[in-house]
């Protein structure tokens, strides 16, 4: 099991703070569209990452041979195809994940 990690870069340093309405609901299409994931259980952890840039955080476990699929899902996400923001992907080379 590889565990991937998202990092969805925003609008702007200030955007989980100040979001506006078409924003939000915006957001609210990205939570669903990562639903599947959550309900599974393979997402680790979904959130917003409150710091000086404010970013998103998502952790999905899954085999390598998902990995195409993954990226390809991420760049799907209603946040990416609106413009409003993008994706960083990695994998965690080692490391301690909670159950595994």
């Amino acid at each position: 099991m590889t565990t991937f990690v998202f990092r969805l870069k925003g609008p702007r340093p200030t955007f989980a703070l100040d979001m506006t309405d078409e924003e939000r609901a915006l957001m609210g299409r990205h939570a669903a569209h990562w639903r599947p994931y959550i309900e599974s259980g393979q997402m680790v952890i979904f959130g917003p990452v409150l710091d000086s840039a404010s970013w998103g955080l998502g952790v999905v476990q899954a085999e390598d041979s998902e990995e195409e699929a993954l990226r390809a899902h991420a760049a799907a996400d209603p946040v990416v195809v609106s413009g409003v923001g993008e994706f960083e992907v990695g994998k965690l080379l080692a490391g301690f994940v909670r159950g595994s």
